[in-house]
């Protein structure tokens, strides 16, 4: 009897599933043999081992332990060297701090000695800390010193700033404690990660009762500072007697808002020399002057103000001189920025009236003159170094050929490591020298210099570098022979 079609056709279908199943079991079986064998060389020996094309891997024998005695596996064949242990981490350095005092006094050797838990280097570039000290004058005759404290290599971009204020009546030795008082407590920051912070011990020395009134709180004088000094003095050897006398007085009034600046000056020099001819020659020198300087804030980067002063010189041929001028100036920076940097413009008219000791080389004795006066300044002081320079131009307005140019400017970098460089010096194109006396001048008066001399410019220069190599460290103070000359 012939078979159905249908009976005919499932075992057929049967047949080729079968055949398709197997084939794709071999397809996944050989895709995985490359994972296995990453996964052998990564973990050690696999306790499977790869089967014949279309049969299941299966399980490895079982690997023989390595006989009694036997180094373990891993170790480095007899006669290998032994490979050294890791030594101990460095131990970490102290604080090195350098210390840069730009136009403030700073007894070195006093530092030096009083601040002994970090080491003192001299150069900046071998320090973790560059302690930079600026100062400017206070209302109070004091003066206020800003001290930056400037972070470098571990330290970097870890700054800090303080301020410590001497008063008009602080000694020598007063402000230098004061100074390393301050420096110490910004100091203690940067110790606290060395071997040192474990030493320290900080301390808290109470100067008022708890309750009491802050001091400064109450001022009788209303920020007024008075000040007098009188100074005088001689010298004198076979051919030569001198003697001079001079003294000022000065009352001062300094507040945020108002700056109030007065003071009276004068002194009196004479000197006799004699020649081995038995000739003999005087120089005399007589001068007084006085000043008053109002200013008035008018924000972070404006003021107003003006001047009046009164003056007599013998040697620039001035029976009186009398001066007014208001005046407005701008500061490109902020004024509370002053200690380190400032770049102002001042812009003055004045009102001025001469009398003169002799006919003047216009054969004037006396003469009524305006004039205007520009002055740019500006003051930098930064790690790299310090630069001042200022420019002024000033002229007589009813004869604008009669003017004066003068350009000033100091200077002092640091270049590299232990090399730095200082020049200063001004230079200045004279046109406005009205009040020079008629006649010429004697050689004596020339040589002592008892009258000033026409001249249509004035210069000095000063240029110099300093190079210092060797040891970083700077710590150590002997005092022995210092008075021996050297």
């Amino acid at each position: 009897m012939p078979a159905r079609p249908g009976r005919i056709a499932l075992p057929v279908v049967v047949v080729l599933l079968v055949f398709v199943g197997g084939w794709l079991a071999d397809a996944r079986i050989v895709a995985a043999a490359p994972m296995w064998q990453a996964q052998s060389a990564v973990a050690g020996p696999s306790t499977l081992e790869e089967a014949p094309q279309g049969q299941m891997p299966k399980e490895a024998p079982a690997q023989a332990a390595p006989p009694k005695g036997a180094p373990p596996q891993g170790t480095p064949p007899q006669g290998t060297p032994p490979r050294p242990p890791p030594g101990p981490p460095p131990p970490p350095r102290g604080l090195r701090i350098f210390l840069d005092c730009v136009n403030a006094y700073c007894d070195d050797d006093f530092f030096r000695s009083e601040i002994a838990f970090v080491d003192h280097v001299r150069d900046r570039r071998d320090a973790d800390v560059h302690v930079l000290v600026t100062a400017q004058d206070t209302g109070g005759g004091g003066r206020d010193y800003s001290i930056a404290l400037i972070g470098l290599g571990r330290f970097d971009k870890v700054d800090h700033t303080l301020h410590y204020v001497s008063k008009n009546t602080d000694t020598e030795d007063a402000t230098r404690r004061g100074l390393v008082s301050t420096v110490k407590l910004g100091l203690v920051r940067y110790v606290a990660d060395t071997p040192a912070g474990g030493e320290l011990q900080i301390t808290h020395r109470r100067t008022a009762l708890p309750g009491a009134p802050a001091a400064g709180s109450r001022d009788p004088w209303n920020f007024w500072v008075f000040r007098t000094n009188l100074r005088g003095g001689g010298s004198g050897e076979t051919s030569r007697t001198s003697v001079n006398l001079s003294g000022g007085l000065s009352a001062n009034r300094v507040t945020e808002a108002w700056k109030i600046l007065t003071s009276a000056n004068g002194s009196y020099s004479e000197s006799d020399y004699t020649f081995p001819e038995g000739d003999s020659f005087s120089s005399l020198s007589r001068s007084w002057s006085g000043s008053a300087l109002i200013v008035k804030s008018l924000g972070a980067h404006w003021a107003a103000g003006g001047q009046g002063s009164a003056s007599s010189s013998t040697y620039l041929n001035q029976k009186l001189k009398v001066r007014a001028a208001p005046a407005i100036e701008y500061n490109l920076y902020p004024y509370s920025e002053s200690t380190r940097k400032q770049l102002t413009f001042n812009y003055a008219v004045g009102l001025n009236r001469f009398n003169y000791l002799e006919p003047s080389i216009f054969d004037k004795l006396g003469e009524t003159l305006m004039d205007q006066t520009l002055t740019v300044s500006l003051d930098l002081r930064q790690p790299w170094g310090t630069t001042s320079t200022s420019f002024e131009a000033s002229q007589f307005l009813n004869n604008l050929s009669k003017n004066r140019l003068v350009l000033y400017s100091s200077l002092d970098v640091r270049l590299f490591k232990g090399f730095s460089v200082s020049a200063w010096g001004s230079v200045s194109r004279i046109r406005n020298q009205l009040y020079l006396p008629k006649g010429e001048a004697t050689n004596e008066e020339v040589l002592v210099r008892q009258r000033q001399l026409a001249t249509s410019y004035d210069y000095y220069l000063s240029l110099g570098f300093s190079y210092s190599f060797g040891s970083i460290f700077n710590n150590v103070v002997n005092s022995r022979f210092n008075g021996f000359g050297y």
